[in-house]
Formats: C-alpha cells, sequence, structure tokens
C-alpha cells in the first residue's frame, strides 16, 4: 500500500493535526518524520460536554484512534520530558498508547544545553542585529546541530547508562565552557543531568523500537502509513526562506530521510493550505497585512501559534509561494482549510505575481534579502456573507467562495480535494 505524504505548504498552522486526525480513521500508522516539539498540532472534535481539543507537539496525530499505531521517526529531535508528559496526557483523556506508540532509536535526544543554547543564541542575535530568528526556545535548531557534527546523543544511547553518562558529561563541559564564555551564562549541573537522562530510560524503555524496519514490514504488508510532517515547506531548511526558517526538512523529501522509506513508496502528497496566509516569529511575508484586514483574519481565525501563544502574523494567500511549495514537494492534491474565515468579506485578494525591484515575476525568490523587497501583486475576488461553517460539499458552498477555490486550483494546478470549514474534525468536506 503506497504512503501518505501529509505537509504543510505554507509557513506551518496550516492544520495538519486536523487532518492528519481525519486520515487516520482509514490508517493503520500514523508517522512523524521531522522536527521537534516547536510543532503544535491541534485535534478537536465532538460538541458541548463531549467536546474534546488536544494540542499534540511530539505525538502522531493519529493517537486518538484505537486502531492506529503512531510513530515518531528517527528524522525527529526528541526531549524525553516533554514526550512522557504528553504520553500521560493522552493517556489520561482515556487513549492508550500501550503497544501503539513507537519510537526510533536513532531519534536525537533533546538535551537541557540545547534549550539553553537556544535562548542564548537567539538573544544574542536580537541584540546584535535587531531581531533574531524566531526560534520557540525549546533547543530544536542547537539539538540538530549536534547531530549533524556528529556529537549528539540518540535514543539508543539512553538503552547503556554508562555510555550515556560518558557522552553527557562530555557534552555538558563543552556547552558549560560555550555558555559561560561567549554567552555569560551559568554553568549547568552535569550530575542531575546524568541523574535525570539515566532516569528516562526507565520510562522510554516500552517505546523504543527500530522503525526502519517496522515501517518497512509494514509497508512491504499493505499497511496504510500516513507520514506526518512538523512546520511548513516554507521553512524548510533547504527551501524556505533562509535563515529564518527551521532546522529540518518539512518538504515531503524529509518523509523519506526522516523514516527510512525509500521514495518509491510514497504516491499521494497532500498540501495543507489556509485559504489566507500567516507566519510566526520573524522572516519576509509578502501578502502581510498590518492593517484592519490583517486584524480581523487573526482575531476571527484565532491566529495564536498553538506551541508558543504568539500573535501569527496574517496576510492574504500568496499564489506565488504556493505554487513553488507545490513544485518543490511534488503536491498531488490540497486540502484548503479555514474557509470558514473569510465568510463576511466583501472582497477578497491573492497575490498571483510579485514585484522585485520594478519588473514583475511570477518566480519564489530563494534569498530572504530579495523577499524583503518584494510586493505583491494582487488579484482581486468576490467574497461572501454566509457563515460557510459545516457546510456538507463543495455545491452547498456559496458561488462566490467555489469561484475563489477554483482559482487557487487552477494557478496552482493541484486539484483540491478537501476543504476544511471549522476546527473541529467532522467539519471537513471531500470534493467529489
Amino acid at each position: 500500500m503506497p504512503v501518505t505524504v501529509v505537509i504543510g505548504a505554507q509557513w506551518g498552522d496550516e492544520g495538519k493535526g486536523k487532518l492528519v486526525d481525519l486520515l487516520a480513521e482509514e490508517a493503520d500508522i500514523v508517522a512523524r518524520y521531522q522536527g521537534g516539539a516547536n510543532a503544535g498540532h491541534t485535534i478537536e472534535w465532538g460538541e458541548g460536554d463531549a467536546a474534546q481539543k488536544h494540542v499534540l507537539h511530539l505525538v502522531p496525530s493519529g493517537i486518538f484512534h484505537a486502531g492506529t499505531t503512531c510513530v515518531v521517526g528517527g528524522g525527529v529531535v526528541l526531549d524525553p520530558v516533554a514526550l512522557l508528559g504528553e504520553i500521560a496526557t493522552v493517556e489520561a483523556a482515556g487513549f492508550s498508547t500501550e503497544g501503539r506508540l513507537f519510537v526510533s532509536h536513532t531519534a536525537h535526544v533533546i538535551m537541557p544545553y540545547h534549550k539553553r543554547l537556544d535562548a542564548a543564541r537567539e538573544a544574542a542575535r536580537t541584540e546584535a542585529q535587531g531581531e533574531g530568528i524566531g526560534t520557540t526556545g525549546r533547543g530544536i535548531g542547537p539539538a540538530y546541530v549536534d547531530k549533524y557534527g556528529r556529537t549528539g546523543i540518540r535514543v539508543v544511547d539512553l538503552l547503556d547508562r554508562d555510555v550515556l553518562a560518558r557522552k553527557i558529561r562530555q557534552q555538558v563541559e563543552e556547552k558549560n565552557t560555550l555558555l559561560e564564555a561567549v554567552y555569560g551564562g551559568q554553568p549547568l549541573d552535569v550530575e542531575a543531568i546524568v541523574e535525570e537522562y539515566v532516569e528516562l530510560d526507565h520510562r522510554m524503555d516500552p517505546y523504543v523500537k527500530d522503525t526502519v524496519v517496522y515501517l518497512n514490514e509494514a509497508h512491504r504488508a499493505g499497511k496504510r502509513i500516513v507520514a506526518e510532517g512538523a512546520q511548513g515547506a516554507l521553512l524548510d531548511v533547504d527551501f524556505g526562506t533562509y535563515p529564518f526558517v527551521t532546522s529540518s526538512n518539512p518538504t515531503s523529501g524529509g518523509a523519506c530521510t526522516g523514516l527510512g522509506l525509500p521514495p518509491t513508496s510514497v504516491d499521494r502528497v497532500v498540501g495543507i493550505v489556509k485559504a489566507y496566509s500567516t507566519r510566526v516569529g520573524n522572516g519576509p511575508f509578502v501578502t502581510e497585512l498590518g492593517d484592519e484586514t490583517g486584524e480581523r483574519l487573526r482575531r476571527v481565525g484565532h491566529e495564536f501559534g498553538a506551541t508558543t501563544g504568539r500573535p501569527r502574523r496574517c496576510g492574504w494567500l500568496d499564489l506565488v509561494a504556493l505554487r513553488y511549495s507545490a513544485m518543490v514537494n511534488g503536491l498531488t492534491e490540497l486540502a484548503i482549510t479555514k474557509l470558514d474565515v473569510l465568510s463576511g468579506m466583501e472582497t477578497l485578494q491573492a497575490a498571483t505575481a510579485y514585484r522585485l525591484d520594478g519588473r514583475e515575476t511570477a518566480r519564489f525568490p530563494s534569498a530572504a534579502e530579495h523577499l524583503d523587497r518584494t510586493e505583491a501583486v494582487y488579484q482581486s475576488f468576490k467574497g461572501w456573507e454566509e457563515d460557510v461553517t459545516g457546510a456538507p460539499s463543495f455545491d452547498a458552498l456559496p458561488a462566490a467562495a467555489q469561484a475563489y477555490l477554483n482559482a487557487v486550483e487552477a494557478y496552482v494546478g493541484v486539484p483540491i480535494s478537501l476543504v476544511s470549514t471549522s476546527p473541529k474534525r467532522e467539519h471537513t468536506m471531500a470534493r467529489a
């Protein structure tokens, strides 16, 4: 059975958790392939007293379906403290993780010094340059630095206490020197960290697995696998708005490297897209609205980060960026979320070209400095007054909403297969 990859096609926060939760109803396995606890995937269902809302940071978004197994792949940088806390929350809500949640033994571990370095470096950047990258401060970047510097600690190291203690002592000694000499921070207590992570070994044991073998055997056996990405394609460290990016590959290619599945296993790549655009943190954002319309999108769309609580920057849909994302990811279909947020707006706009240094282009520039100088060239669309929340079908949408979505589909060159009209899992329509 081919693998479905679900990615955020913008700057993250597009609603991946909701869609993965929906697809998990018919999936055997949901596997998270990159990023860390800087992701926040929100899932909602039910009404009244039966309503539930959960925000997942590391546990894959299929965990609320009893027949679905969840995997945290080797491409993820794992905070064991955050993971175990999240497992406790999931189980307290009545969903068992026993025999249903596995963590790759090759995943790199986020340590306390990664978080301290993350905060120190962001503060230093802000002081020196006037703005930082916009990191969440959860140690993701420094953990990936150690991974690619070949000095990281992996989950498999937690299983050998002597090896773990030796590696922690070596790393803390080095990081303390950096924290004190470069950033003027206080040193970390190495023995306290050793003791904490030796204890974490006991609690992590039941979840650790060779997930590469597990996933490939499942694929050969015809199991239905959904690969869940975090953040968004335009935050990809190689293809995003560098340096205002994350430290991994949220693009579809990251699914194979992060899980150990071959590219030939993937035949469906679903790009999640808001009906408008948002971004958290610093970095270029061509269609950003700093006016009353931008504030309306933020207010009506409840645009505040699920992980950080930071207000999101809001703007019109950027079709130039979306078409670039579709190309890089090989999108086979689009899923549009938050269409309901646009109800009640008289006119909508979407960027169909850029103007850079006086010249018009439909290409997405690769340099953040160029994007900073870029202006959007907009196409206007008629809005609609009707509340589309819970619309049962595409044909039930107002004519103006249908026209807007048809224009998006035509410009990007990728069919729209799903449309979401509220945060609830039941308010998602399949387009026939």
